[in-house]
């Protein structure tokens, strides 16, 4: 029998992480579903392995270094060489531009920037002996324009764009790849808190604040978790190296190949 190509899928334990496992544990991959909460992710190992997948839960903060390193530790344990790596773990933080400090934007780099950065270049000296990994990064099209009230967000996502797009460059030929995903607003738990934060502000309704989100996409919708996974399946099979695909609420362009 043929081991699985296994994957680490980060943030997986709601939204768009756990659609993400989801369909990748359908496409045959044995998932890592970490997040910070274990309990959450071995639900879901135990829903994905009802449908007939695999997957395995993992206690993981990509913001705390020897969380990292304890993660990387158990799945070592499990003798499975890491094919995949899906970044899709954050946190978006609004404040005015005057009060966001340097205590919001550290904490906004070291989630959303240096925790893929760190959890790349752990796995990616083993892929490249291989040749063979897929790596895609969840971003954001807060990662390709600037939105109000959350710059700390914002420069931390370019920073993985940014990132991605250099990485990309140097794997060229490898046989290992590094996409990126830039969804403008998802109907998600994160998204479900701004409508919460609109809600308490300007006493509109549930449905109006989330009609306000949905505006401000291009397409006039909010994306799905469906298709941010949709697309990172697609990035994961055929390894495009450089791929740098952004989600409007109706359509997926590609803004850019290698």
């Amino acid at each position: 029998m043929t081991q699985p190509k296994s994957v680490l899928v980060t943030g997986a334990s709601r939204g768009i992480g756990a659609a993400i496992a989801r369909s990748l544990a359908r496409e045959g991959w044995f998932v890592f579903a970490a997040a910070r909460s274990k309990s959450e992710c071995d639900v879901l190992a135990r829903e994905i392995a009802a449908t007939g997948g695999r997957a395995e839960g993992l206690e993981l903060d990509v913001g705390d270094v020897s969380s990292i390193t304890h993660a990387i530790d158990r799945m070592k344990d499990r003798d499975l060489t890491l094919d995949g790596l899906v970044n899709n773990a954050g946190i978006a933080i609004s404040a005015p531009l005057v009060h966001v400090g340097e205590d919001l934007v550290e904490k906004h780099l070291r989630v959303n920037f240096h925790g893929p950065r760190r959890l790349i270049e752990a796995f990616l000296p083993e892929m490249r002996r291989q040749k063979f990994g897929r790596i895609v990064n969840v971003a954001s099209s807060a990662g390709l324009r600037g939105y109000k009230y959350v710059s700390a967000y914002c420069a931390s996502k370019h920073a993985l764009v940014g990132y991605s797009r250099a990485a990309a460059d140097e794997l060229a030929g490898s046989g290992v790849s590094i996409a990126c995903v830039c969804p403008h607003y998802v109907d998600s738990p994160m998204t479900a808190a701004s409508v919460q934060r609109i809600v308490e502000k300007t006493g509109r309704s549930v449905d109006e604040a989330r009609a306000v989100l949905a505006e401000q996409n291009p397409g006039g919708k909010l994306v799905t978790v469906e298709e941010v996974a949709a697309t990172v399946v697609d990035l994961m099979g055929d390894g495009r190296n450089g791929w740098l695909v952004e989600l409007d609420g109706a359509t997926s362009r590609v803004l850019e190949r290698r």
